[in-house]
């Protein structure tokens, strides 16, 4: 049976577009555009906790309606990390029962966000914790022995991304950390003294109120017992110091959020992170260092013509500091700084040059 017509100029005239056969998408799990909804219908949440790509979201945070649920990505946030602290959109069953899941399709601008590398000599950064307003590192009087090195690292990444630090000392019934805390006496540092003579529990929760506090330290100086302290119920899991290396267990496994309340009904968030020995800071602008230095720095009145302490270019900072603006301990901090970002990057053009090691 012949299916021309019998204008043979026309041979397909008896057929028309709806006669056409559509191959299906070989990749059907891929969409046909980029165009992607734009979920009005989104409910904003607090990332609580991240567990191998679950996410448990806080909903309708300080309501009757408050809930948690368990998340995941959707598929167009890409390789975006999301971490704890975020704030972020989220739709799909929101009821939070038991065996729901929902999608997180957006994450809100985040307003700070403190990172670390695994060495100083990796730029790849790892995002901890975001939109904390205050960094809380802990460090015990002894056992294990303070290290202003380490407080050092964490001050740089406070300055670098624009976080409040606090220094909290444990154990002062173990040591007296006079002699310690003196290495910092320059800096403005809000110092908080735990244990026997040190500040009450209550006094110190109320620091915390209405603000999301990270809490970092060396492992085995007691941050997660604190965290248990201050927020009853934690149940963040706590360890021993070795008595031969004089060394803290990794105890606490994940970064978690967990509410603070004070007696008068406030609140705020504190987050736990897992102890760390180390603190790379390969992704630190090194520029970015030295003036939040001299900001933090409690420099008298400067002299007459000259500018304070904070105004000043980079070597001038250096070269006042070192005839004795800030005394011999601003001089010692001064020096632990150049020789840290020395190692972030040996062959950068610097206005000064690094201060000798003192052990060299």
């Amino acid at each position: 049976m012949s299916w021309l017509t019998d204008d043979e100029d026309e041979p397909y005239s008896d057929y028309d577009e709806s006669a056409a056969r559509v191959r299906p998408n070989p990749r059907g799990t891929r969409p046909r555009s980029k165009q992607r909804p734009e979920h009005d219908d989104a409910v904003r949440g607090r990332v609580l906790t991240v567990d191998r790509g679950r996410l448990t979201v806080l909903l309708e945070e300080n309501t009757e309606a408050e809930r948690e649920l368990q998340a995941k990505r959707a598929r167009e946030l890409g390789r975006t990390p999301i971490v704890t602290g975020d704030l972020v959109d989220v739709v799909g069953d929101l009821s939070g029962d038991e065996g729901t899941l929902a999608r997180v399709v957006r994450i809100a601008p985040r307003s700070t966000l403190l990172r670390r590398s695994a060495d100083d000599s990796d730029e790849v950064e790892r995002v901890v914790v975001a939109n904390a307003d205050q960094l809380m590192i802990v460090v015990a009087a002894a056992n294990p022995e303070p290290r202003a090195g380490l407080v050092d690292r964490y001050l740089i990444a406070a300055f670098d991304a624009g976080i409040e630090p606090i220094l909290v000392v444990t154990k002062t019934d173990l040591a007296d950390p006079a002699s310690f805390l003196a290495e910092f006496d320059i800096l403005d540092l809000d110092i908080v003294l735990t244990a026997r003579g040190g500040v009450p529990l209550e006094e110190f929760r109320r620091r915390l109120i209405g603000h999301t506090t990270v809490a970092v330290g060396h492992s085995g100086v007691g941050k997660s017992t604190l965290v248990n302290a201050l927020v009853p119920g934690a149940a963040r899991a706590t360890g021993v110091v070795n008595e031969v290396t004089g060394r803290g267990r990794h105890t606490s496994s994940s970064t978690i959020s967990l509410r603070v309340r004070d007696n008068a009904g406030g609140s705020g968030w504190i987050i736990d992170t897992p102890g760390v020995r180390s603190f790379g800071l390969g992704h630190v602008d090194p520029a970015s260092v030295m003036r939040s230095f001299a900001l933090h720095a409690i420099a008298p009145e400067p002299p007459d013509g000259e500018v304070p302490l904070v105004e000043a270019h980079d070597w001038e900072i250096v070269d006042r500091v070192r005839e004795g603006e800030l005394g011999p301990v601003g001089q010692r901090r001064l020096d632990s700084l150049q020789r840290i970002l020395t190692t972030l990057d040996p062959k950068a053009e610097r206005d000064w040059e690094p201060a000798p090691d003192p052990e060299d």
